[in-house]
């Protein structure tokens, strides 16, 4: 037996991870001077925090450091339990960078620990999704290696399709430049973004208006579909229910047997989108180029 481990940019509900016997690392929120554990609203207050980036507070994150990772591998470690974390991209964050230097140290002092590690090069429910699947291949008897080689193999057919309502939360966090968010503010352009193949954000598309955006987050997924009777889609968002609503509507009326939950984007990746984005995952019948 082994032990799944992530951390909370997978943008899962709390109890999900409970009941699958997930545990998670907590990512770093600073928000109107107060640092916050970014815990999937097991404790945290996601609505108030949401309120105060209405109210034009901007917030802040900081990566996981390689002395949590340190804790929280090592009572696996101690116990002699074989584990396998599936982290935020690197593209996006140095938090797999010290997972990784958290490993070496590890094996300095337990140099037959089995601990693995996969850099999901997604984001949000991108790496939320890979770690459903993951959950289901373990439970199936995959074993803790045949699963550390399938989401490696398999991680750039997780696609990831997004737009956000205000770009200026993007160049705060360095996403995009000044110009490009300038313009976009200026012209009214809803950018259509995906991950690209190192992890990063791009724009894809530009968009118009917003109705064009949702629709082109519809299509996108739609046409990338691996399983094109009943895939598992993932829509989140940050506080704007409706228009995720709209795009899980388009995709049904394409594809009527998919199964399409909607979830809230946590802290983390939402003090980078600001209110309004809403996202699409869903695994793709190729790799994104």
């Amino acid at each position: 037996m082994y032990q799944l481990l992530t951390d909370s940019a997978v943008d899962l509900p709390y109890q999900t991870l409970a009941d699958n016997q997930v545990d998670f690392v907590s990512m770093h929120v600073d928000i109107a001077g107060q640092n916050y554990d970014d815990d999937l609203e097991h404790h945290f207050d996601l609505a108030h925090f949401y309120q105060q980036i209405a109210n034009g507070v901007m917030p802040s994150t900081a990566q996981i450091n390689i002395g949590q990772f340190v804790e929280f591998f090592k009572p696996y470690v101690v116990t002699k339990t074989p584990l396998l974390y599936l982290g935020f991209s690197s593209g996006l964050s140095g938090t797999f960078n010290s997972a990784v230097q958290a490993r070496a140290i590890l094996l300095e002092d337990y140099p037959d620990a089995q601990i693995y590690l996969v850099d999901s090069l997604a984001a949000s429910c991108g790496q939320g999704l890979m770690l459903l699947d993951a959950i289901d291949k373990k439970a199936a008897g995959m074993s803790i290696t045949e699963l550390t080689d399938w989401l490696t193999t398999n991680r750039l057919r997780y696609r990831q399709w997004f737009t956000v309502d205000d770009l200026n939360y993007l160049y705060h966090g360095g996403r995009v430049s000044r110009t490009s968010a300038a313009v976009g503010s200026l012209l009214h352009i809803k950018p259509v973004m995906d991950v690209d193949t190192a992890g990063h954000l791009r724009v894809v598309k530009k968009a118009r208006s917003r109705r064009k955006s949702l629709e082109m987050l519809a299509a996108n997924t739609v046409a990338t579909l691996a399983e094109p009777t009943t895939p598992r889609i993932l829509i989140a968002t940050t506080q704007a229910e409706d228009a995720a609503n709209v795009v899980r509507e388009q995709i049904l009326r394409q594809v009527p047997g998919a199964q399409i939950s909607l979830q809230h984007i946590g802290p983390t990746i939402g003090s980078h989108t600001g209110l309004g984005c809403v996202a699409v995952f869903s695994l793709g019948n190729t790799e994104r180029q």
